[in-house]
This record gives structure tokens, sequence and C-alpha cells, in this order.
């Protein structure tokens, strides 16, 4: 074989795998889907105007549970653990038995375990369950034998027995008492401070009543107006996630693949690409720019692959308006000429093998 005819098939071998290769460098919208290849188990979809309307259609809102919001709290109930500082007007002794010069805690009274509490003149009272103004006439009445007319007045100092348990991504992750005044959900997040850089804002978990409600904090306020609030109830669960599970990969033709890292649920293609530094503008394939969406489960789902043509005016609107999720792949294909460069590279070392080889030969020959 002479040195021209081992080029020839070494050539013609390098065009193979680079054939064989093409596919996965730009997908037919029309072809793929169906097909029993590698293709078979995705969709091809083409990012569009219409695409991008039906799927804004489809997304549920922030809080998809109107029960949250129609909740209203009901009046405070006395509960093992609480302290109570029970006035009675011009009855000190009543009112400050430990004195008047101590502070207000060492004058209240503790709620026992039993729920039960003890009062001079009235005795044994079980008040668990009670409201404030439930209790305020009982202790009237009762005091009313042995006092003319008493003016009772009653109010919780320490609360110990209906809480609201915080977990996850916060800087403050202690048990927050529920109080007489109604606790919103606002104002238990802002207790608790929300670690902005760990936390993932779309995941917010309310567990009430042995049921999950998921909120999307990124979401609930992305409107002129501030959405309404919810009120927290005794024994609900508040549980943010990490986002240290939830990441996009960016990877291809662009200037810097990179891994990212979701804080929020608006990242969009654009702000995708743009935080790789964008395409590569020698390298890059403008119409071969994917999301490829659903590929943890091929076994059992069709994955989708959504195509952009950025080579296309409209295609940054398009990019803008394409949310990007937890476990997306963007990829950008190369484009024809980095194909070719890239052949060239690994075609030139081997005709410099096939020429030495072929020197060798002729020498021994001669």
């Amino acid at each position: 074989m002479n040195l021209r005819s081992a080029a020839a098939l070494a050539v013609s071998i390098l065009l193979l795998q680079g054939c064989a290769l093409a596919p996965g460098q730009y997908l037919s919208t029309s072809s793929s889907v169906g097909r029993d290849d590698e293709y078979s188990r995705v969709d091809i979809v083409p990012i569009t105007p219409k695409m991008l309307a039906m799927d804004k259609a489809a997304k549920s809102a922030a809080i998809n549970a109107p029960e949250l919001f129609a909740y209203t709290p009901e009046p405070y109930r006395i509960g093992a653990g609480d302290t109570l500082y029970i006035t009675v007007w011009d009855h000190a002794e009543l009112t400050s038995p430990a004195g008047s010069q101590q502070q207000t805690l060492a004058n209240g009274r503790l709620v026992r375990s039993d729920g039960t509490l003890f009062y001079p003149y009235v005795g044994e009272l079980q008040v668990s369950g009670m409201t404030i103004e439930e209790l305020r006439k009982a202790i009237s009445n009762k005091l009313a034998k042995y006092v003319e007319d008493p003016q009772v007045d009653v109010s919780v100092i320490g609360y110990g027995s209906q809480r609201i348990t915080v977990l996850g991504a916060f800087v403050k992750t202690e048990p927050q008492p529920i109080t007489a005044i109604p606790t919103t959900l606002a104002q238990a997040l802002g207790i608790a401070i929300i670690n902005t850089e760990q936390a993932d804002l779309s995941g917010l978990v309310l567990s009430r009543d042995g049921r999950d409600y998921p909120i999307d904090l990124d979401a609930l306020n992305t409107s002129k107006s501030i959405a309404r609030d919810i009120y927290l109830k005794p024994g609900d669960r508040l549980f943010l996630p990490y986002n240290d599970r939830h990441e996009a990969y960016v990877i291809g033709e662009v200037n810097r693949p990179m891994t990212l890292t979701f804080k929020t649920t608006d990242v969009t293609l654009t702000q995708a690409l743009g935080r790789a530094g964008g395409l590569n503008p020698t390298t890059s394939n403008g119409n071969a720019v994917y999301v490829i969406r659903g590929i943890a489960d091929l076994e059992n789902v069709r994955g989708t692959i959504y195509q952009l043509n950025a080579r296309s005016p409209e295609a940054f609107v398009l990019a803008d308006q394409f949310k990007v999720k937890p476990g997306d792949v963007v990829f950008v294909g190369p484009a024809g000429v980095t194909r070719w460069n890239r052949f060239l590279s690994q075609l030139l070392p081997m005709t410099g093998i096939i020429s030495n080889a072929a020197s060798a030969t002729y020498n021994l020959d001669r």
C-alpha cells in the first residue's frame, strides 16, 4: 500500500467516525420523534411563542391552596406551660403576692402540665383550652364571693404551649411560640431569617394537619402588589430546603461551561447562557442550542429536548421567557467549521504516523 492509499484510508475512517457523531450535534425536530434509535425515548420540541404561552398557562400559582388564605386565627387558647399575669385592681395582695417591687415574671402563674392553675380565693381551675376572656370571667365570678365587683385582667407573659417548628435553610431554627397576636408566614420567616446563599426559595413547604403545602416564595410577590399573607396555626411546620441538590448544567460551545445552583425559580435560558459567558462566537452553532430535560428516569418516562434557534432575532425574546429547571442540561452544539477543524486536528497526527510508516517501508524495500 502506497502513501496516497494509506492516507485515503485514514481519511475515510475519520469521516465515518465524524458522521457517527454528527447526529449528536444537531437534532431534527421532525424526524427524531418516535424513531426506533437512540432518540426514541425523547421528544424534540422547538422553543416557539406558542409553546411558551402554553407552558405559562399550565404553570400553577405560587400557592395552589386557597384554604391557606381562607384560614382565620381563633382567639388564643391557654395551654400547659403558659405563664399568666392576673391583675385584680385595688387588690395588690392578689395581683403581686411576691411584692410589687418584684418583676412581672416573678408574680406570674404557671399553668401546670395537667392544664390546671391555682389562684387565691378561687382555688384550682382547669384553664387549658380556655380563651383569655373566658378565664377572666371565670376568675371574676369566683372572686365575687369575696371581693365586691372585682375588676380582673388576664394577660399571657410567657408562651410555652403552642409552637411553630422551623427547619432547613434558616439562620434561626428555634421553635417559635404562637402568641395572643396572630402570627403570619411573613413574620415567622422574618424571625427565622432565610439563609439566602443556601436556600431554595422556590421549595418552601408548610405542613399542616398531615398535609404538605408547597409555597414558591420567589413567585409569591412577583406582581406589583404584595400577595395576601397567610396566618399560621399551632403545630404548623415550615421547611425550607437547601439548594445544593438543585442544579442545572451548561455545557458545549459556551465560553465557560458551568453548573448553575438554583436560588429562585426564575432562571431563564438567557441568564443561564449569560452566566456561562454566552455562546462561543467562533465554535458554536446558533441553531443547536438545546435544553435537555427529564433524563433522570428515561427508562419509564420520555424525556424532552427543547431546541432554540439562536440565529433568529426573536431568539433573545424566547430565551428570556424560557425557564430552566433544576436537572436541566443546556447544550450548545459546535458549528460545522468547528467539526472540520477538529477533524483536521485528529487527521494530522495520523497522517504523520502513516507517512513515517510508509517512509520506513520504502527504505526497507530499497
